[in-house]
């Protein structure tokens, strides 16, 4: 069915609706609007509160996240960032893909309309024209008609008077003549505009008017269709970020099921243990004779109370001075002024930053060794003698932190009673720190100790070291994939731990750039090796799923 045949007179309600529609399309576009407001509402709202409840940096909350539970709520609220993230995406989509897009539909479909009933009225102006033009000449004629007739009438009233001369008569005859001609001439006029009229009228609303009216219905069916578009695109934008939505949510109920009750009733234990025995049984004190008061052998007075002269117990505060509130403040560095465990559990913690930062030194330090052999070997790519200082620097650095480390190493031996003999990771650190420098550590305040049993305790070969150190790493599980690289130009790895590679390339990342300017890659699982970051573009893959371009 058509607008032209079915609605030929009903323009002004076709101008009506149309009109109508374009509202309808303009109201659909602000409630979009208004939805994509609502969501970077909710969105700012929601990371809000997640950057609200995160754990201030360097406050009590961080001596918190040791329990599962407070990490498992971190994990939360980060997931709920990203959750907010996707509402965000949301916004941001609804406003490209439907209010942008619907704007500017708007004002295509304005302007078509209005050239659609411009021409239109312009059709109808023209057969309302013809239609006037037609009436004159239809009155016309009649009017001419009827003076013929007065003429007429007259003439032969004339010429039958027989007072009346004779060329009153023949003007009479001429006048009667003359009227008839003028009748006829409207007659022919009149049948000329009438078929033309006809003509008009029959192109006017079998051709034009069809005409343009099946364009107005093509227009409304393409609004309504982009309507359609629009909404379906509506749902499409939750249902794309849905499948993160649900990582996300995901990532909720992983942390969930991460607490560990036993583990978080354990850390407590770890926390607040002092080390200390409980105190022994007080035992009866007879004043009706003078009797020394012997403490248990397990008493924390025992100590104390050596050599001095007994006093009362009610004076005695020795046995209760564990429960007593500490003092607050940050305390000597020796950590002196903790429990005997809780000063160990420090002093062990320092001992493992120390170490840190020495691993990270010397991993600088290879790098920029890497690097210095690089130049030497290939003079156009940099200045050999421009590394010095910064290795210098890093060697200073290096000794500076094994000082401390002895440092804290002969305050742990302290504690433990016995000489330094540290963990199993420790001592693979030290071997690994003598090995790499080849330079002797002087563990000046942890050599001459005596051990438990009364002898000493030497420190072990730098050899032995090296051999753990080896060791270890030789049953290492090969480092994971964490991306790829194409090789933009071509490198020969002439040096030891590098890698040759040719343009064009593929490569597995195992360890992205850490400043250095070389990247870890490996080749079919086998063969792995350094490469300059600058050689190379790199593909990091993220939690989400997506691909990060460096």
């Amino acid at each position: 069915m058509s607008w032209g045949t079915e609605l030929w007179d009903q323009f002004d309600n076709l101008e009506k609706h149309t009109q109508w529609g374009i509202e309808f399309v303009e109201r659909y576009t602000k409630f979009v609007k208004e939805r994509s407001e609502i969501e970077i509402s909710y969105a700012k709202q929601i990371r809000n509160l997640s950057k609200k409840y995160q754990p201030k940096k360097n406050s009590k909350e961080d001596e918190e996240y040791k329990y599962t539970s407070c990490r498992a709520f971190l994990s939360t609220l980060n997931e709920l960032n990203d959750y907010a993230g996707q509402h965000e995406v949301i916004a941001e989509n609804l406003t490209s893909q439907i209010i942008c897009e619907l704007t500017r539909f708007v004002q295509e479909l304005k302007a078509e309309r209005k050239s659609h009933f411009h021409d239109g009225r312009k059709a109808q102006q023209h057969i309302e024209n013809c239609w006037k033009q037609l009436e004159s000449s239809k009155r016309r004629f009649e009017r001419d008609c009827k003076e013929a007739d007065r003429a007429q009438q007259y003439f032969e009233k004339m010429d039958a008077d027989i007072n009346v001369t004779k060329a009153d008569v023949e003007k009479a005859r001429q006048q009667a003549q003359m009227r008839h001609q003028m009748a006829e001439d409207s007659k022919n006029e009149y049948s000329a505009c009438l078929q033309k009229f006809n003509q008009e009228q029959n192109e006017h609303y079998y051709t034009l008017i069809p005409h343009i009216f099946q364009r107005i219905q093509d227009m409304e069916e393409r609004r309504i269709q982009k309507v359609g578009e629009s909404m379906k695109t509506f749902a499409e934008v939750d249902r794309q970020v849905l499948p993160i939505v649900g990582k996300c949510l995901d990532g909720m109920t992983k942390a969930a099921e991460s607490i560990e009750p036993k583990s978080d009733s354990n850390q407590v234990i770890e926390s607040y243990k002092s080390g200390f025995e409980p105190p022994g049984d007080v035992e009866f004190e007879d004043y009706s004779q003078p009797m020394k008061r012997t403490a248990s052998d397990t008493s924390l007075s025992n100590s104390r109370n050596e050599g001095k002269p007994d006093k009362p117990i009610s004076k005695s505060k020795g046995k209760l001075w564990p429960f007593i509130k500490k003092n607050k403040g940050s305390g000597p560095e020796d950590f002196s002024h903790l429990p005997p465990e809780q000063r160990r559990k420090k002093l062990q913690a320092k001992i493992d930053e120390i170490n840190k930062d020495i691993q990270k030194e010397m991993d600088q330090r290879e790098a920029l060794t890497k690097m210095k052999d690089v130049y030497l070997k290939n003079p156009q790519m940099g200045d050999p003698s421009s590394v010095d200082p910064r290795l210098a620097e890093i060697s200073q650095n290096i000794e500076k932190l094994r000082l401390e480390l002895q440092k804290f190493d002969g305050w742990l031996a302290e504690v433990e009673g016995r000489m330094p003999v540290r963990s199993d990771s420790s001592k693979r650190q030290s071997g690994m720190f003598e090995a790499q420098n080849n330079a002797p550590v002087n563990n000046n305040c942890a050599q001459d100790r005596e051990s438990p049993d009364g002898s000493y305790t030497e420190e072990r070969s730098s050899e032995a070291q090296v051999k753990e150190f080896d060791d270890e790493f030789d049953d290492e599980e090969p480092l994971p994939t964490i991306g790829t690289c194409k090789v933009l130009y071509p490198f020969e790895g002439q040096n030891e731990g590098t890698i040759s590679v040719a343009e064009g390339e593929v490569l597995h990342v195992i360890e992205e750039d850490k400043g250095d300017g070389w990247t870890r890659v490996r080749r079919n699982d086998d063969e792995e090796g350094y490469v300059p970051t600058s050689y190379v573009e790199v593909f990091l893959e993220n939690t989400k799923g997506a691909m990060t371009y460096i």
